[in-house]
């Protein structure tokens, strides 16, 4: 598969080529462009990545005994929202590290792909937990999927908005007249509630559908494109300039955080079967267990991310090992510092999230949520329990000492 090194840009001026069919198109389907964007960005296996194995990383403290547990394990399913990255690298290290097991569970977890909605996943029962970002998960909710938010595991948000440096392109208002990539799928939210915040108008001439990597701005093809901390934006750093022969660095680019902007939307967070929950007192107490384990696995990538890093390769991502360390540290800010405690779900952040996806109108004029959410969305009953258990057990819920390590990028990720 080629990768975001392979799309180098001709020159120096990064020259925009002739785009005026493809801009006189963007109300063209976002899906044909992400599926073509599969074959660019990182992939991995189609094969559900079981919960039997428990390979532990040499060199890091263990923070789980499988042994602990009980012989006879409940099978339990995880949907993921992409394919197999640090991302989830918690729900892998649960697995790896025996905190699933710990807890009495068997995991077996699912990938994501463009065609799979993991809250479709999750209300037909084909799933018994979801990973989704939260206006995703909401819309759905409000179509009529019985889901509910257990466990907020990003506390902020990772997407960015990266353009060259001599684009200009430092502010939000400096939008106006640029040419503005977005993913959509409702990833276009915070862009437009950015634009709308700075009071720049949205010309649909100008907002570019982009595809999940950041070939369009290596191509000079966009201005500003949308990027995640994690993936999208290591992709550039991970390319060659073609005049210097080294690879790109963040001073050659400006970044946009939307987080920064106070226009972020919650993210990953862990969703629960509504109706399960509120009528099956097993199901209950299995979400507990379910998300004790898993914010464990998280703790465990705070303190372990090199060994993070490796049990998400082992699993098969096509992702390189220094894209993943890359991921993993970016992915580690942001959940930690977690001042409320890992995945506790802070009403403020909720609704600001809740705000932004009932008031920002895409170009369609249509909103992610047409109303607010009720008061069931969400409840911190779950991973209050499970922080209680993480406290009994002596593990650092918070993280405030945490701090971040360096990562030096190779080509292509490698």
């Amino acid at each position: 598969m080629a990768t975001a090194a392979q799309f180098q840009v001709t020159n120096n001026t990064h020259t925009r080529g002739s785009n005026v069919n493809q801009r006189s198109r963007v109300r063209k389907s976002f899906a044909v462009l992400a599926i073509a964007g599969l074959a660019i960005s990182a992939c991995g296996d189609d094969e559900e990545s079981g919960g039997g194995s428990e390979t532990t990383t040499g060199g890091a403290t263990a923070i789980c005994d499988a042994s602990k547990g009980p012989a006879e394990k409940t099978e339990v399913k995880l949907q993921l929202q992409w394919l197999t990255q640090a991302q989830f690298a918690g729900y892998y290290a649960a697995i790896d590290q025996g905190c699933y097991a710990e807890q009495g569970l068997d995991v077996t977890i699912l990938e994501g792909a463009v065609e799979i909605n993991p809250v479709d996943v999750l209300a037909s029962g084909q799933s018994d937990f979801a990973i989704s970002w939260v206006p995703k998960a909401l819309a759905g909710r409000e179509a009529g999927a019985n889901i509910v938010n257990i466990a907020q595991v990003f506390q902020r948000s990772g997407t960015l908005q990266v353009s060259w440096k001599d684009s200009g392109i430092t502010s939000l208002a400096d939008f106006e007249g640029k040419r503005i990539g977005s993913w959509g799928f409702g990833n276009e939210y915070e862009v437009l509630a950015g634009m709308a915040k700075a009071g720049v108008a949205v010309d649909p001439e100008l907002f570019i559908a982009q595809n999940f990597d950041m070939s369009g701005l290596l191509a000079g093809d966009i201005d500003a494109a949308q990027a995640m901390t994690y993936n999208e934006y290591a992709q550039v750093l991970e390319a060659t300039n073609p005049e210097t022969g080294e690879l790109y660095t963040a001073d050659d680019l400006n970044v946009i955080s939307y987080e920064d902007e106070g226009v972020g939307m919650l993210q990953d967070a862990i969703w629960a079967d509504g109706e399960r929950l509120a009528n099956d007192a097993a199901y209950k107490e299995l979400a507990i267990k379910f998300v004790t384990a898993s914010l464990k696995g998280w703790t465990y990538c705070r303190d372990n991310a090199e060994a993070c890093r490796d049990i998400v390769v082992a699993q098969g991502s096509k992702l390189g090992a220094s894209h993943q360390l890359w991921q993993m540290n970016e992915i580690n800010k942001l959940i930690w510092p977690a001042s409320g405690g890992v995945g506790h779900i802070d009403q403020a952040a909720w609704d600001r999230t809740v705000e932004i996806a009932q008031g920002t109108p895409n170009l369609d004029g249509a909103t992610v949520l047409t109303r607010a959410p009720d008061a069931e969305a969400f409840t911190n009953e779950i991973v209050d329990a499970a922080l209680a258990n993480l406290k009994a057990d002596g593990v650092d819920v918070n993280g405030s000492g945490w701090s971040a390590i360096e990562v030096t990028l190779n080509p292509g990720g490698e």
